[in-house]
């Protein structure tokens, strides 16, 4: 088969590699649509690569076309999603169903050969059907897909209430419409970017507040009448957001976390405080995995493809060949010049 082999820093090539050889619980997908996450840029762009040479690619979607022995739910034939996440299911996290937190799992396209490639292979417990009238491009954003309901799930999310969505990239976006799908009175869309704001807009938030403009907290205490949110959900992972998710909470509010920083944060006693003052609920996620394995995020997240709750179409800056891949990583590279998901055609 052909894939995209990563052999170091800056060094992907588009070249030959030996197709994967499935055990009796596996199947083999002929890989239809497969995307680059942020968290690939510093596996390609740096030294963040586990070991090399190694096949990246965990968000993707295609058909099967081989299945193990024992394998039992999953036909030739069937056009599935991966979830990635390859966890050990004896622990005791496993035991509780906390996936993520599996301290011996493995990782498609990061600890093992992932999606980058003609083909991948994955337990069968990890392919996820698409419904019918959900296509392949819409089947690779699976992943992050589930990355957003797993958060609001993990802060119990419910509706009847504002919530405000900070960071209007891939996840911010389908936070929001996940968001409004459960249900919630008015979502605010919170990003330093006009173009992300109109998306925003486009797909659902009913109020959009660019961070860059003077005085933008002046006019959520008006439209909030000076109480803030009870759900703040934050996706951007830098340390203005962090720090304005606090400050935008309102009295007993919930704040999750869902972005992840790449850099220090710091809190002044006075922006730490706003945890003790208002009794703040503050929670973090990892991933997107619950009981049964995968989840309720996984077939929540297809239920709403199919139903065009959520959609992706405004989240994708291009659908390139694979081959080209080494070509797309020189513009991600130039900060700005890429505006959304890349997602590569194998």
């Amino acid at each position: 088969m052909k894939a995209a082999v990563l052999y170091g820093q800056k060094d992907i090539r588009y070249e030959d590699a030996v197709l994967p050889q499935i055990e009796d619980d596996e199947v083999l997908v002929r890989v239809k649509v497969t995307g680059i996450c942020g968290s690939d840029m510093p596996r390609v762009l740096g030294e963040g690569a586990h070991y090399y040479p190694i096949i990246l690619g965990h968000e993707f979607s295609g058909e099967v076309v081989k299945i193990g022995e024992k394998v039992e739910g999953v036909s030739v034939g069937d056009r599935v999603s991966g979830a990635p996440l390859v966890p050990c299911h004896e622990c005791v996290d496993c035991s509780k169903g906390h996936y993520s937190q599996c301290k011996n799992y493995s990782f498609i396209g990061s600890r093992r050969s992932g999606s980058w490639a003609e083909y991948v292979k994955m337990p069968a417990v990890n392919a996820v059907k698409l419904p019918d009238g959900v296509g392949f491009v819409e089947g690779a954003f699976m992943e992050p897909l589930t990355v957003a309901l797993h958060g609001l799930f993990l802060m119990d999310f419910y509706g009847g209430f504002d919530v405000a969505v900070i960071g209007m990239g891939n996840i911010g976006l389908l936070t929001l419409q996940c968001a409004r799908a459960l249900g919630a009175k008015h979502v605010f869309a919170f990003d330093i970017d006009e173009e992300k704001l109109n998306i925003a807009e486009e797909y659902g938030a009913h109020v959009c507040i660019n961070t860059g403009e003077p005085g933008f907290k002046d006019k959520v205490w008006e439209l909030t009448n000076g109480r803030g949110f009870e759900m703040v959900v934050e996706t951007a992972g830098v340390e203005f957001t962090e720090k304005l998710s606090l400050e935008l909470a309102a009295n007993k509010g919930n704040v999750m976390y869902i972005g992840t920083p790449s850099k220090p944060i710091s809190l002044k006693p006075r922006e730490f405080e706003n945890l003790n003052r208002k009794e703040l609920t503050v929670r973090g996620s990892w991933m997107s995995y619950s009981a049964p394995f995968p989840g309720s995020e996984w077939e929540l997240a297809g239920y709403y493809l199919q139903n065009k709750q959520v959609k992706v179409d405004k989240l994708i800056d291009r659908i390139i060949p694979m081959k080209d891949i080494a070509e797309v990583f020189k513009d991600l590279e130039v900060p700005g010049k890429v505006k959304g998901k890349i997602l590569l055609e194998a």
